[in-house]
């Protein structure tokens, strides 16, 4: 994958200051030829997002937090394939999408659904806060002791921008739908644009990002729940509702946090 330098190599002498931590460069191949990212060893605290943000930004490195799961999992055994890794940029989103739903809609989806509808408009409405600020806002609520996922860590990951985070580590959690994760990069750089999506989680198998734009009419909603569904069956036909039109008005209308899980 093309990136920028990566500036993991000589984290000890870029004057961040950074609570104890990993560099991982473990890989499913074996170890990758530099670091792919930085992972702390402890759990993540209240305000840690901000300042690993600020910090970070100033070197080219990005947020996100890791959860290690019911397993303990963390990155140096997540098979890391940054080899497998195409560019984000090389791959057309509208294209991966439509891909993906004819190779999944006629299966799973009622006949009546129809064929790929195309990418869902901008929302009318913008949100309240600023992508940034609703990303960081976020994160304080998974950290801490009383957080959503007080066992989370953070990590700092070389990409120019959020949407780029799964690939730029190599990440293969939806391996068994998707083993170029820069096509779902692609994907999430869409997503940026039109709806102000932040990656704010990584997990061996699921994904969470913030929506600073999200869709506000059931109309939009439906639309974009068609891009999910696309992005990722398995959140529709294997968690209940199993009903596309129910997870739009559920879990996609007026919704800050989109979560994904690839079986």
């Amino acid at each position: 994958m093309a990136t920028l330098p990566n500036p993991l190599p000589s984290l000890a002498t870029s004057g961040l200051q950074l609570p104890p931590g990993s560099l991982v460069d473990d890989t499913i191949d074996g170890t990758w030829h530099e670091p792919l990212l930085w992972c702390a060893d402890e759990p993540a605290s209240h305000g840690t997002w901000t300042a690993m943000r600020t910090a970070g930004r100033t070197v080219g490195l990005l947020p996100v937090l890791i959860d290690g799961g019911r397993r303990d999992q963390w990155p140096d055994a997540w098979d890391l394939a940054p080899d497998r890794t195409s560019y984000p940029g090389d791959h057309d989103p509208e294209e991966v999408l439509s891909k993906y739903w004819d190779d999944c809609a006629p299966e799973e989806l009622d006949a009546s659904e129809g064929e790929w509808p195309g990418l869902a408009p901008v929302p009318a409405a913008e949100g309240p806060d600023s992508p940034d600020d609703l990303a960081a806002e976020i994160a304080n609520e998974y950290t801490g002791p009383d957080g959503w996922c007080p066992g989370s860590r953070i990590a700092l990951v070389p990409a120019r921008r959020s949407a780029d985070i799964p690939a730029a580590i190599g990440w293969s959690g939806p391996l068994n739908f998707e083993d170029d994760t820069a096509r779902l990069s692609a994907v999430l750089r869409s997503w940026e644009d039109r709806f102000g999506i932040r990656v704010v989680m990584l997990g061996f198998d699921t994904l969470t990002v913030t929506v600073g734009r999200p869709p506000t009419t059931l109309d939009e909603a439906r639309a974009v729940a068609a891009e999910h569904f696309a992005f990722c069956p398995d959140n529709i036909d294997q968690n209940p509702p199993y009903d596309l039109n129910v997870y739009a008005e559920k879990r996609v209308l007026r919704q800050e946090i989109w979560s994904f899980w690839w079986d």
